[in-house]
């Protein structure tokens, strides 16, 4: 069983995956984001208010129109919580927005697989922010 310096040098690894992610969104970097996601059948995207894409190809086509349009978002990422169990990780987040013209929220949740000792993105779910928690 890992110890905690090796539980935690590994939760950082993650961390830096996932922002990885997000600045590669914000770059319109589209090299990184092929870098970043497995290039398998198995991945899902759902961007938010759209359909699951389950692929590489779908997921990869969805992220070359998202970053080549005008007015990528710049990320404020907070109430991050990332666990990971073996090769397998999830990343919990609130995405606050800011574009050109306003700003928004969203929450969102990462998968991550680790392949020869890399991580990469099996998975996002983004959905949009509309109201208050109720509990």
């Amino acid at each position: 069983m890992p110890d905690d310096a090796d539980a935690a040098h590994t939760a950082d690894d993650v961390a830096a995956a996932n922002l990885a992610f997000y600045t590669a969104f914000e770059e319109g970097d589209m090299d990184a984001m092929r870098r970043l996601w497995a290039h398998t059948d198995r991945v899902i995207c759902t961007h938010p208010g759209s359909p699951a894409l389950r692929g590489w190809t779908a997921v990869e086509r969805s992220w070359e129109l998202l970053l080549g349009s005008a007015g990528r978002p710049n990320f404020i990422l907070t109430d991050v919580e990332i666990d990971v169990v073996g090769d397998a990780a999830w990343v919990t987040l609130v995405e606050n927005m800011v574009v050109t013209n306003g700003s928004g929220a969203g929450t969102a949740v990462n998968w991550f697989v680790r392949t020869a000792g890399t991580w990469h993105l099996v998975g996002h779910h983004g959905a949009p922010i509309t109201r208050p928690v109720i509990g």
